[in-house]
């Protein structure tokens, strides 16, 4: 073989390859726990406002919101909590899978 067709066969490296970063995931687990939490604080905080100041009170948006919530009794506020929470799942399970997939998606084409 001649030296010409010997060098030809040899790729050529430029420089140190840089670390390879994967994409930025959201844990699902992680975010529907924190998102149902939330969404159950601040439905408490809601009621607890509107028991504080019936005027400005936010209960008919609730009963729109909360399907089978009634204001207000025990087995009302522990089925609204609760549906909160399931909301903030809801949300969880839908955006964070999309995201996770755009984000490697993306990841993909800004590497190629």
């Amino acid at each position: 073989m001649s030296d010409a067709t010997v060098s030809s066969m040899i790729k050529p490296r430029s420089g140190t390859p840089l670390p390879v970063h994967a994409a930025p995931r959201i844990p699902v687990f992680a975010l529907g726990t924190s998102l149902g939490l939330f969404l159950a604080v601040t439905f408490t905080l809601c009621v607890g406002f509107d028991l504080l100041f019936p005027g400005q009170a936010m209960y008919e948006s609730w009963l729109r919101l909360l399907p089978g919530f009634t204001w207000l009794s025990w087995p009302s506020f522990l089925l609204g909590l609760a549906e909160s929470f399931a909301y903030g799942w809801y949300v969880a399970l839908i955006f964070g899978p999309l995201y996770n997939f755009f984000a490697a998606r993306g990841d993909r084409r800004g590497r190629a």
